[in-house]
């Protein structure tokens, strides 16, 4: 019978940070969890260096009194779903530096050992400096922040009541939304209330049509048309309920969002009023208060100058960042926390993969969204945009450009400036000049010289 040779086991090696220089000395790890959060301390500071301690409102304040029995004046936690928000709240009133790390990276540091705790590991870590905060914008940011992300869920849940009444519609066979575009809009809700109301007559319906709209009061007859069921009417009746009562909440938000800015505003210095104001058509998802003096108030810029970015994206955009952009060290790193920047894999020498990292950053759902939107102007961001489509596909194109305007954004707001728009004549031309120069260096290099077939043109060609 054969005999199976045993493999030895690998020597464990030393301790992977002996060696290092030690810079926060009064250091704490804290390991998140939904029930309990487990808490390491430097040894020399307390008897049971480790201790858990149960994720109730009292508890957490128990912890935070024995980190300053112990001396602890430095913290580091993981970003462990919404469990590490009250517990980082709580540490940083009472003075607490406080760390939010992102699991992905403590993943990433070589050296894992096996026989410590997670919250002991962290201690270590953050104890040689090898971990880095995320970005958290000062608290009334975050404050706004709360309000505007709010918002957006409202607006997404009462859009899936829109679908709900399309649904009912469809079941009814009343083609109303292939004659009208929202059905949301005045006419279309003025239609839908009365179907509600119990009118089932089409001629009747087609009388609330609304001067402004597109369709005859013939095509919306003939779309009324339909079998009118007790069942669908009743979804129908519930959905635009729903509808309304998501309409009401969402005024609420835009109220406190509102209040929210005026008092940043009145804290703000004073700066001269904002004059020009570019005409643009507002959505029906848009706030209807002012955003854009607010803003302006306290940025000192005007973002809406930039094409694509309106008075809302704007809001979105303050509302996650804030307003000091020195947590940044330059654009470059600005864009890459948005998750617009390439992630460069090289293997070897060799790029292997620059794809961008997916994430759900609202930073970058609202720069491609504008990107999106450049892309049909005639502009120099447009004139980007379609350069790139030609070259690497839309998609592509617009992740470059929301880059485009992630780097234009920190570059206002960090040394607020103005934004001159080119115009997309004078953004061709200068791609040409760049091309021809380019063109020149290379056939220089290969020992040809580079003669133009006829007369150059100051122009687009």
């Amino acid at each position: 019978m054969r005999k199976v040779q045993r493999r030895k086991g690998r020597k464990r090696k030393g301790n992977p940070l002996k060696g290092l220089t030690k810079l926060n000395l009064n250091a704490a790890g804290i390991d998140i969890g939904s029930a309990a959060h487990y808490v390491a301390v430097p040894q020399d500071s307390d008897p049971k260096p480790v201790q858990k301690f149960m994720s109730y409102t009292n508890d957490l304040y128990r912890l935070a009194n024995w980190l300053e029995a112990c001396g602890v004046e430095t913290v580091a936690m993981e970003s462990t779903g919404v469990y590490w928000i009250p517990i980082f709240d709580i540490l940083q009133e009472r003075g607490f530096e406080v760390i939010l790390v992102n699991a992905r990276h403590v993943k990433n540091v070589p050296g894992r050992k096996t026989d410590v705790l997670d919250c002991q590991w962290l201690q270590q870590l953050h104890t040689y400096g090898l971990l880095r905060g995320s970005f958290r914008p000062d608290q009334e940011f975050v404050i706004l922040r709360s309000y505007v992300r709010q918002r957006d869920m409202l607006v997404q849940d009462a859009s899936s009541h829109i679908q709900h009444m399309q649904k009912a519609l469809s079941l009814m066979n009343i083609q109303l939304h292939n004659v009208i575009s929202d059905i949301t809009g005045v006419t279309g809700m003025r239609i839908l209330r009365a179907i509600v109301g119990g009118n089932y007559q089409p001629n009747d319906l087609a009388q609330f049509r609304d001067p402004r709209c597109k369709a005859s009061i013939e095509e919306i007859t003939e779309s009324l048309t339909g079998y009118y069921r007790p069942e669908h009417i009743f979804s129908l009746n519930q959905a635009l309920q729903l509808y309304d009562f998501y309409q009401e909440r969402i005024q609420e938000c835009d109220s406190k969002i509102e209040a929210i800015l005026k008092h940043l505003e009145n804290t703000s210095p004073q700066r001269e009023p904002l004059t020009h104001q570019r005409k643009r058509h507002l959505s029906k998802t848009e706030p209807r208060f002012e955003i854009r003096s607010p803003l302006y108030a306290l940025t000192g810029v005007d973002l809406t100058s930039i094409t694509s970015i309106g008075p809302h994206s704007a809001l979105k955009i303050i509302s996650e960042i804030g307003t000091d952009m020195t947590r940044w060290p330059s654009k470059k790193h600005f864009a890459s926390w948005a998750t617009l920047a390439p992630h460069n894999k090289i293997t070897g020498g060799k790029v292997r993969s620059s794809r961008t990292i997916p994430s759900n950053n609202r930073v970058a759902t609202a720069l491609r969204l504008a990107a999106m939107n450049v892309g049909r102007s005639q502009t120099a961001l447009g004139a980007f945009y379609r350069r790139k489509a030609a070259q690497i596909g839309k998609a592509k194109a617009i992740t470059a450009t929301a880059h485009k305007l992630a780097q234009i954004i920190y570059s206002m707001i960090k040394k607020g400036t103005t934004y001159q728009e080119p115009g997309a004549d004078l953004y061709e031309l200068q791609y040409r000049k760049r091309v021809i120069k380019n063109l020149k260096k290379r056939a220089k290099n290969l020992g040809f010289q580079l003669v133009p077939s006829s007369p150059v043109t100051e122009g687009v060609s």
